[in-house]
């Protein structure tokens, strides 16, 4: 224990450390001395210091405090009991005296003529409610080293000579004070008896509940794989709620929003569509209808709403760059960070100088073709219109990827009571998890390379819709310039274009006419590619590889990956550490040992 065995050594005199002896027998009684040094109140030099004082003396007073505890308070006979604090000190803890027996040790070496007081003050204690003296005689040290020597021979051999003989029975003795201490520990646990019964039920509740708290025993293989069974169910269980917004079967979707998994995903696809619709083109196609001026208007609101996004996230500090927008709406997730792409300011699309830009490309394009165009023009002007379109998917792609793996990360976190069980199937997770989300990044790239590299194509009749409505516009747009208002006969009126004027509405030379065509296919084609693409990367590269397809990174943790795992994984992942081992083994010895007092107590 560390204590000091010589003067000198600097070692401690005395420990809070309890030295524990247990004597087990037919005869032996069924209680629990504690032995606690002396109260001093002055220094030995060498063998003990000041801070023995308090140490001493707080280990006493707090096992007197104890209302369970007998104090045997042990005093020489041959000293002024007056002058012993530690008969003061039971009587401030035990005014009653129901649980303080008194002893009297060493009274062979009382004063020749002193006796008299100790019988008085043994002999008076009975008339007393206080539970008296008791007068014990030991070996001395010399009598100690004769083997011969017999110690109750020795104190019954005192007893009888005078004037001790006076002394009752009752007061005189080992077997008088074995006697007493029986009958003062039978009143003492009956009086404790009901506080006793309800501290062991509150302590078997509290092991109980603590031994809950550690989950179910997970030390063999097959235990190892129930647990992690049990909290795939739950992962699952959660998982659906969270895709079907079922909010409402579990108070964690109140407590941690990030759970809301659909929810999140819906927004995030809404605002691609919004962001891309609206800042996507690098250049704004030329309007000839109200109808356009009011959905740029809109598409302008929409605008403002993301660029107040930017301005939250404080992503870019200078003015320029803070009128531009964010790829990226979402923090990265550290441990899929390397694999994401970064944050890049979008800028907004330049309202002006369309034409002039379509011409530009034609001049440096255009072949021997006669009233018409090449074919690969459209391709060039498509991929430099769309030219943004690249950092809005990566953008929108990587924000779903960290939403995804945030709701696993969070998910584990509430299902794992233990952090550390999270954090290790995390772990094994990772890598699988990593190959999923590369599998929607690459698809992003894939569905990329066809509308930007590939052939420009579509069956879809709205191709010649857009383009009809387009030419309709700008014709009607253009007359509208010559038309004059007239009354009918009939009283009605109307709008009409004199026929001179109708032969200058498509007055152009053919570089204007050639321009014009580009501009309206362009523009008819380019409305539906980005509906294409915006319906593609939700449904294929977010919903098919992310959300709800069987590809879908929620599904990798599975019964099936549990059974792919080895003894060693298991052990590895699910595994109690040695001090969860060892509270496990102490708390379930502790319920057994209540439940058996608690039998008792029954």
């Amino acid at each position: 224990m560390g204590l000091s065995t010589s003067a000198g050594d600097n070692l401690p005199t005395f420990s809070s450390d309890v030295f524990r002896l247990e004597i087990i027998g037919p005869h032996e009684n069924h209680l629990s001395v504690i032995d606690v040094p002396g109260i001093f109140k002055t220094t030995t030099p060498g063998l003990t210091f000041k801070s023995d004082i308090a140490l001493v003396r707080d280990m006493v007073l707090n096992y007197m405090r104890n209302p369970r505890s007998i104090m045997l308070a042990v005093v020489p006979a041959n000293v002024d009991i007056a002058t012993q604090e530690i008969i003061e000190i039971a009587r401030e803890l035990d005014p009653d005296g129901i649980r303080t027996l008194r002893i009297l040790t060493k009274p062979d070496l009382v004063d020749e003529g002193a006796e008299e007081k100790i019988i008085e003050l043994v002999e008076g204690s009975q008339d007393s409610e206080e539970l008296g003296w008791v007068v014990v005689k030991n070996l001395g040290q010399k009598d100690l080293q004769d083997p011969s020597k017999d110690r109750d021979i020795a104190e019954d051999i005192f007893r009888h000579s005078p004037p001790w003989n006076r002394l009752s029975k009752d007061n005189y003795g080992i077997e008088a004070l074995r006697a007493r201490l029986q009958t003062l520990l039978a009143s003492n646990v009956r009086r404790e008896f009901p506080s006793v019964r309800s501290e062991v039920l509150k302590r078997l509740k509290e092991c109980k509940r603590a031994l809950e708290g550690l989950g179910e025993e997970r030390e063999s293989t097959e235990q190892q794989r129930k647990y992690l069974l049990e909290i795939v169910s739950k992962f699952q269980r959660i998982t659906e709620n969270a895709l079907q917004t079922n909010y409402g079967s579990q108070d964690a979707f109140d407590d941690e929003p990030e759970l809301r998994l659909a929810t999140l995903v819906a927004n995030r696809n809404a605002l691609f569509s919004d962001e891309i619709s609206t800042h996507g083109h690098t250049y704004a196609f030329v309007s000839h209808t109200h109808d356009d001026d009011s959905e740029d208007q809109r598409n302008r609101s929409v605008a403002s709403l993301a660029n107040s996004v930017c301005s939250d996230a404080d992503k870019f500090e200078s003015e320029e760059e803070c009128k531009s927008i964010p790829s990226r709406k979402i923090n990265s997730c550290s441990d899929i960070e390397d694999i994401l792409h970064d944050c890049v300011p979008i800028q907004d699309s330049q309202t002006q100088g369309t034409l002039a830009w379509i011409e530009k490309i034609y001049r440096e394009s255009r072949g021997f073709e006669i009233g018409t165009f090449n074919s690969t023009i459209l391709s060039s002007v498509l991929k430099r219109q769309s030219a943004k379109w690249p950092s809005f998917a990566e953008g929108y792609i990587c924000d779903v990827i960290c939403v995804v793996h945030t709701f696993i990360k969070k998910a584990l976190t509430i299902i794992c009571n233990d952090q550390r069980l999270g954090q290790n199937i995390l772990s094994f997770l990772l890598d699988g998890l990593s190959d999923k989300y590369r599998q929607a990044l690459s698809t992003t790239n894939f569905l990329l390379r066809i509308e930007r590299d590939g052939t420009p194509m579509t069956q879809n009749h709205y191709l010649n819709s857009n383009l009809q409505k387009c030419r309709q516009e700008r014709i009607t747009s253009a007359a509208k310039k010559s038309s004059v208002s007239v009354t009918y006969q009939n009283g009605s009126s109307g709008e009409c274009v004199p026929l001179s004027d109708l032969t200058q509405i498509h007055h152009m030379n053919n570089m204007e006419q050639t321009v014009q065509d580009i501009h309206d296919i362009l523009k008819s084609y380019y409305k539906v590619a980005r509906k294409r693409f915006i319906d593609n990367m939700c449904m294929q590269a977010v919903d098919f590889y992310l959300v709800t397809g069987p590809e879908a990174p929620m599904g990798l943790f599975s019964p099936a990956w549990v059974y792919d795992l080895s003894p060693e994984q298991l052990d590895d992942i699910v595994g109690e550490e040695a001090s969860v081992r060892r509270k496990r083994k102490q708390l379930k010895k502790q319920l057994k040992d209540l439940e058996s007092g608690r039998k008792i107590l029954v």
